[in-house]
């Protein structure tokens, strides 16, 4: 079980206001933040409730949001181990040494690191694959390359994302508020969407590879906790620090594009300051985090010994906001917190 004191910190404040500021902007019912510093929980806020309902359940510890793409960290989580433990034996393997692929001209030299670093150029158009650029060229933002990770982590290791971070991360440290989750529960904040959101999955399974993972707020930042310390949880080493120094460390390929983001294991990682990184340009080299088409993030900076998540229930924009606007904001009122 992971143990983390509670030392609240005033200091942090700003924060709670810029997120406070960012619900009342989207289309929420309940949020929720956490900040973990020098091993402390230094703020921990709930507001709102479940869903717009009068009688709903009020947002509290345990309340679990939808994480939307932070899901991908879990992902990334579960390709590290399978290079660290051979199952992949490097990630400039091409894609079609692991999985059988009709398509052979589409998949052309592409690599594994390309898929971890949105660098890989496939797309899909009228329900077929697309390429809209050489792979290693540039940068873009698909699933596509989610499902093949997926797909290659179980045809490697024969296990799930879900058995995988299950038996190294959640069994060892006792999480029970995390998971994969085929139906609704009195724990699951309801997703506040319009009905014709064309990024919203109804897709079940509790495999990992879906987009149905919810998480409470104290149980994601513990997860950003165990990265911060690469593993070493409560005096003992709980998870492979190699897995999680291979998951936050810059694989990106160099790009023409300076101003494109870089990526880790699915991480944003940040390395030379870029225009488009979701990582606000006061928080330092080293630094890495995850976003979702929730809002929700979790945001981990190894030179401040700090971990910072915020929880929302909104799937998608609402008129006017400006997600990278905010979300690199999010990480600039951290630092400014300092």
């Amino acid at each position: 079980m992971m143990i983390i004191e509670t030392k609240l910190d005033n200091r942090f404040q700003p924060l709670v206001a810029h997120v406070k500021d960012t619900s009342n902007v989207l289309d929420c019912s309940g949020a929720g933040i956490m900040v973990i510093h020098h091993d402390k929980i230094v703020t921990e806020q709930y507001w709102g409730k479940h869903a717009k309902a009068p009688d709903a359940r009020p947002i509290q510890e345990d309340s679990q949001f939808h994480v939307a793409s932070v899901r991908k960290s879990y992902i990334g989580f579960a390709v590290a181990y399978a290079v660290q433990n051979r199952y992949i034996a490097c990630i400039d393997d091409k894609v079609t040494k692991y999985i059988a692929i009709h398509n052979t001209a589409v998949y052309k030299n592409m690599t594994i690191r390309h898929l971890l670093t949105h660098t890989h150029g496939l797309n899909i158009k009228e329900g077929k694959q697309i390429r809209e650029f050489a792979a290693g060229q540039s940068w873009a933002y698909r699933d596509i390359n989610i499902d093949l990770l997926a797909e290659i982590v179980e045809q490697t290791t024969g296990k799930t994302i879900a058995q995988i971070v299950s038996e190294h991360v959640f069994e060892p440290l006792e999480f029970k508020e995390t998971g994969w989750y085929d139906e609704q529960n009195e724990q699951l904040v309801q997703v506040i969407r319009k009905p014709n959101n064309k990024f919203w999955s109804t897709s079940k399974g509790t495999d990992g590879d879906k987009k149905n993972m919810y998480v409470s707020t104290r149980e994601l930042a513990y997860w950003g906790y165990i990265h911060l310390k690469q593993g070493f949880i409560n005096g003992r080493q709980v998870v492979s620090e190699d897995i999680i120094r291979l998951a936050t460390s810059l694989q990106s390929p160099s790009l023409k594009n300076k101003e494109l983001p870089q990526n880790g294991f699915l991480w944003f990682v940040k390395d030379l300051p870029a225009m488009k990184s979701e990582i606000g340009e006061r928080v330092p080299k080293g630094s890495f985090q995850i976003l979702g088409y929730t809002s929700v993030a979790l945001l981990v900076i190894p030179k401040h010994d700090l971990v910072a998540v915020r929880m929302f229930n909104s799937f998608g924009s609402t008129p006017g906001y400006d997600y990278l606007s905010d979300i690199r904001s999010f990480g600039d009122t951290v630092i400014a917190c300092l």
